[in-house]
This record gives structure tokens, sequence and C-alpha cells, in this order.
């Protein structure tokens, strides 16, 4: 065998073990958030109930925060999933509950992980869940569909220049995620 030829077949192996490390990185994104929640404390059910057990709304009366909410599916065509109202004016300080309606269309049972994304991402500081249908895989049976809550309060100590929050969600398909291994 030539040394081009090896160089060559060296260099294919290279980069098809790069394009299978990408593609299971892609697959590996949500058991690494979970992780990532289990070891910080981030996204903790239990642990943000206690938190927020105690929270008394104290709402700013004198001032309006537009959350906007966006929805999106990563497995195209398993999920119906959207925000049941598109956006609602709160006042900093006031406990509010939103719904997002996910509907099963795989065909199947299966179990779905939403990954939560805030913007501007100086708002995560101020921006608290203390219920999320986020916080653990949701069970679908087939064809289910139902509305899943998230409760949140804004930190009164936003910064008085944010007038304008977007929560988005996308929506992944673990059990799609499992049997492609």
């Amino acid at each position: 065998m030539s040394d081009l030829r090896r160089a060559n077949l060296t260099m294919t192996w290279k980069l098809l073990a790069i394009a299978a490390g990408s593609f299971a990185f892609g697959f590996a994104l949500v058991p690494l958030y979970n992780v990532l929640c289990s070891v910080t404390g981030y996204g903790d059910q239990a642990k943000l109930r206690e938190r927020y057990a105690a929270t008394v709304e104290q709402p700013q009366l004198d001032r309006t925060v537009t959350v906007e909410f966006l929805a999106d599916v990563a497995s195209a065509g398993t999920f119906e999933f959207r925000p049941v109202v598109r956006s609602v004016e709160v006042h900093p300080g006031q406990l509010f509950t939103a719904q997002f309606y996910a509907h099963n269309l795989s065909g199947r049972d299966t179990t779905a992980q939403a990954v939560p994304n805030i913007a501007p991402s100086e708002v995560a500081a101020y921006f608290h869940k203390t219920e999320c249908f986020c916080f653990s895989p949701q069970r679908f049976a087939l064809n289910e569909g139902r509305n899943m809550p998230v409760r949140f309060i804004i930190d009164p100590s936003l910064p008085r220049h944010i007038d304008l929050i977007t929560l988005a969600y996308t929506f992944y398909d673990e059990s799609a995620r499992v049997t492609r291994r």
C-alpha cells in the first residue's frame, strides 16, 4: 500500500470518527442537560419548591414586563407543541401561570423532555420558575394531548430597562432518541 493511499485511508477514518462523534453529541444533549441540572441544582424541582415555597407576591403595579412564549419540536412530526397564549403582561413580583399544549403524534406511547431557554440571557437570574413541565420527562400515551403549566415569578430587582423576556422551549422525543442508538 502506497504512503498516499495509507494517508488517505487514515484521514477517512478520522473524518468518519468526527462525524460519528458529532452525531452522538447531538443525541447526548438532553441527558447532559439533566446531569448539569442534578449537579448544579438548576432546574431541580424539589430544590425550587423549597426555595420558592415562602415566595410572597409583592407585585410592582407601576411596572409591566411582556413575557413571550415560543415552542419548538426537535423531532419533526412527532409532537404538536405550542404555547396556549403567545405573550402576557406581568408585573415583576407577581406569580404567574402559563400553559403549553403538547400532543403526541408519534404513533406510540412515548416520553418527551422540554429544554428551556430564556432571552435575553441576563434575565435568567431574575426569572424564577416554581413549577415547570421541563423539570422532568413527560410521559404521553398514544395520541394523548394535554396542557402543561409553567409557574414563574420575575424578581422585582429586574433592571428597569428590560421590558421584554422570551421564554422558549425545545421539545425532544426521548423515546425516539433512545431507539436510534
